[in-house]
C-alpha cells in the first residue's frame, strides 16, 4: 500500500488538525494503517494505528484522549483527527501499512512523504 499524507500545517497549542492518508492498491481495505511520526533526534514513534475493519484501535499513552484515528475502506482513506495540540506533537506525520500482533503495532510497508506538524507555544 501507498499513501499520499496532507493537512499537517502550523497550529498554536490547543488547536487542533485533521491529517489525511490517500492509499492506493487493491489491498488497503484488507490491511491495517497507522500514523507515526519523526521529530528532529528522535525515533520514529507510531502515533495510532486502525484494522482493516476499524474494529481496533491503538493509541499512543502521549496522544490518548486527544488524537482519533479512523478510516474509510470505500474512499481509502485514514484520518487522523488531532485536538489539544501541544509543542510536543510536532513532527513529520506518515502513514504506513501496520501490522498488529506485537504489544506495540509497527510499521510494515513503504512510507510517503509524510506532512509536517508545527504547534507554536
Amino acid at each position: 500500500v501507498k499513501t499520499v499524507e496532507s493537512g499537517g500545517g502550523l497550529v498554536q497549542a490547543g488547536g487542533s488538525l485533521t491529517l489525511t492518508c490517500v492509499g492506493t492498491g487493491s489491498t488497503f481495505g484488507s490491511v491495517a494503517m497507522g500514523w507515526f511520526r519523526l521529530a528532529p533526534g528522535k525515533d520514529h514513534e507510531i502515533v495510532a494505528a486502525i484494522t482493516w475493519s476499524g474494529a481496533d484501535t491503538y493509541y499512543a499513552g502521549s496522544v490518548k484522549g486527544r488524537f482519533t484515528i479512523s478510516r474509510d475502506n470505500a474512499q481509502k482513506t485514514v484520518s487522523l483527527q488531532m485536538n489539544n495540540l501541544k509543542p510536543e506533537d510536532s513532527a513529520v506525520y506518515y502513514c504506513v501499512e501496520t501490522i498488529f500482533g506485537a504489544a506495540v503495532p509497527t510499521a510494515y510497508g513503504s512510507w510517503g512523504q509524510g506532512t509536517q506538524v508545527t504547534v507554536t507555544s
